[in-house]
Order: structure tokens, then C-alpha cells, then sequence
């Protein structure tokens, strides 16, 4: 072989990109978001003070346990449905699936634990956790028999959006390219019109407006609906977002805790676009499910007792006692996590209504 010779798996992924951009054109910022992100969560482990972001079941324990008492809540209620699965999406280091099962468990609810997560470093680390959880690459391979209880937190943000933008009285795809005199990508409108599956509020947009289509998070949405309106149970679904249709550009990237240029670095850093929950209640509706919120994270973890299971906390343990009203507030405060972070639950129409979403 000769010595100059690269090989695939040995390019950088700009080079991989910039190589796709010169031989094909330009790539569609869903393209782009997708190729980032399966790099980036494949090669680390991207979480806590030493990665790049915190997620709220790395801040307390609290916030998985009262996950896992709400579906327990809710499978109680239901009848106590045989052959229950415990599922997530994109689970993390498993961190929150492990509090939730042991919440579950004092309810008598052990139910098989199925984790959806292709990254192979984040396996391992969930693995060390849960060492009896199924691994999958989507939802696809999920049990077809019994309940599905599931939850899916801070999942569908890192999924593909396409973004359209307006251009004089016309709608196009924004794409990405590479500039080579910069050696940096960049995000312009693509040449392809948009004629369809745009929001009314499309035609009175102002010029250099985006549209944000969450093609690829839609499609997950309605197939787990599917699943769950067959089979019975439950799915809890927290991540920041908007009740949309909306107009802007979500689009940002987090690496070492700091917001970064989304186009720089391509598979070094976080990148994600906020959920719109609107989108998530249709998708589950037209599989025939019920629709529960969304509400504020804060107003649903209090509904579900995080007070009250804070104050057992520091009882228990006086010395971690600022920790955990930290944690608390962290979570629920309308100026911290309390607002941005919306929860949704869908329900099958022969199940419980959960807790936690009183207005």
C-alpha cells in the first residue's frame, strides 16, 4: 500500500464534509447537524464538569427518581399491565434510567430495561450501571410485546432539522458550504426553492427569516407513537423547546460548557435546536394517544414532590444540605431550568392520566 495512501476511516470529518461539499455541492444543514452530532457522541463521553454539558440527571438524583415514580404512578393506575419495558432514548451514561429503575422498584415495578443509544463509549458507561440493560440502535428492535414505559430526555434536540429561509418572496433550503479562503464552513440559502410543508405563517415572514422542519424528530415521534398505541403505555419527553410553529434560528453549539460557532469544528462540539412540542403532541395524536402538557419542568417536578423528597435529602444528610436545595433550584427555578425545559407526556387512550400536569 502506498505510504500516502489516506484512509476512510482515518479523514477528519471537515475533510470527509468539505470533500462531500466539493464533489456534490452543497449539504443540507439537517446533513450537516446529522454527520456532527454521530461523530461527536461516538468518540466521547460529552457529560459533567470535565465534558461539555450537564444534563439534569447528573445534577440530582432527584430528578430520575421522580421520573421513574411517575410511570410507576401511571402503570399502577393502569392496572398493573404485564411485561412492562422500561425504555430511553439517548440515556446518556445512564444515569437517570438507574435512579428511575430504583424508584420503580420500591413501587414493585422491575421492568426490563431497554436503552436507545448507538454511541459506543456512552454504552459502555451505561452498561457499568444498568450491566442487564438491552442496548438498540433505534426503536425499531423494541420489544413488540407488552407496555413500553418510556422517557426521553434531552433526546430529540440533537436530532437533523432542515432550515428554510426566506429570500426575497421566495423560500429556499439553507445549506452549508465550505469557504476554502477562510478554511470554514458556513451556512448560506441553498439554490432549491420551497414550494410546500411550510407554516401559514410562511407568507408574511420577513426577508432572511428561518423555518425549522424536524423531519427526522417527527418521524421518530409517530413511529414510538405507533409502538406504544399498540402495545400500551406511557412515554415522558423533557427538553427545551417552544410550542411552535415558530420563526428563528435555534441552531446553537456547546462545547466546555460555552456556546461555540455551530459551523466551526464540526464534531467537536454539541450541537442542538430547540423541540417544538407542538410537533411531539400531533405526531402522538394521529397515532391515537393522549397529550399531556406541555408544562415547565419546574411546575412538573414540584407537582411530583421534589420538595418534599428535597427535605428527605437533607435530613438524611445535613452536610450535603446546600447541595441539594442547589440541585432543587438548579431544576425548578423559572430563571434556571423551570421554564426552557418543557415536559410532555402521551398516554394510551386506555391508560391513567400522570401526574404533573395540572395547570
Amino acid at each position: 500500500m502506498s505510504p500516502d495512501r489516506v484512509l476512510p476511516d482515518r479523514i477528519s470529518l471537515p475533510e470527509r464534509l468539505a470533500r462531500q461539499i466539493a464533489s456534490g455541492g452543497p449539504i443540507s444543514v439537517a446533513h450537516y447537524i446529522g454527520e456532527a452530532n454521530q461523530h461527536y457522541y461516538a468518540t466521547r463521553d460529552p457529560l459533567g464538569a470535565d465534558g461539555d454539558f450537564t444534563t439534569a440527571p447528573e445534577i440530582s438524583q432527584m430528578f430520575g427518581e421522580l421520573v421513574g415514580l411517575a410511570l410507576a404512578d401511571i402503570w399502577m393506575r393502569s392496572g398493573r399491565r404485564p411485561d412492562p419495558a422500561y425504555v430511553e432514548l439517548g440515556p446518556g451514561r445512564g444515569t437517570l434510567a438507574a435512579d428511575a429503575i430504583r424508584a420503580m422498584a420500591r413501587a414493585a415495578l422491575a421492568p426490563k430495561t431497554h436503552l436507545v443509544e448507538t454511541s459506543p463509549a456512552l454504552r459502555g458507561r451505561q452498561l457499568a450501571l444498568l450491566p442487564h440493560a438491552i442496548h438498540h440502535d433505534s426503536i425499531d428492535s423494541l420489544p413488540d410485546a407488552g407496555p413500553l414505559l418510556v422517557v426521553a430526555n434531552e433526546f430529540f434536540d440533537a436530532l437533523p432539522v432542515r432550515q428554510c429561509i426566506r429570500v426575497g418572496d421566495e423560500w429556499r433550503e439553507r445549506v452549508v458550504i465550505r469557504r476554502e479562503e477562510e478554511s470554514r464552513f458556513i451556512a448560506v440559502p441553498g439554490y432549491r426553492r420551497i414550494e410546500s410543508g411550510l407554516p401559514p405563517m410562511a407568507h408574511d415572514a420577513p426577508d432572511g427569516a428561518i423555518i425549522e422542519s424536524p423531519i427526522v424528530g417527527a418521524g421518530i415521534a409517530y413511529a414510538l407513537a405507533q409502538r406504544i398505541a399498540r402495545q400500551g403505555g406511557a412515554a415522558i419527553i423533557i427538553d427545551y423547546g417552544y410550542e411552535g410553529p415558530a420563526l428563528g434560528d435555534t441552531l446553537q453549539a456547546v462545547k466546555a460548557h460555552q456556546f461555540a460557532d455551530p459551523f466551526a469544528d464540526p464534531g467537536e462540539a454539541d450541537l442542538t435546536t430547540h423541540v417544538d412540542f407542538t410537533m411531539l403532541g400531533n405526531m402522538a395524536r394521529q397515532a391515537g394517544l393522549r397529550v399531556h402538557g406541555a408544562v415547565g419542568q419546574g411546575a412538573f417536578l414540584r407537582q411530583l414532590g421534589i420538595d418534599a423528597r428535597a427535605d428527605q435529602l437533607a435530613r438524611a444528610a445535613p452536610d450535603r444540605a446546600a447541595e441539594v436545595e442547589a440541585a432543587r433550584h438548579r431544576l425548578t427555578d423559572d430563571q434556571e431550568m423551570g421554564i426552557l425545559f418543557k415536559v410532555m407526556a402521551w398516554t394510551h387512550p386506555d391508560w391513567a392520566d400522570p401526574a404533573g400536569f395540572d395547570r
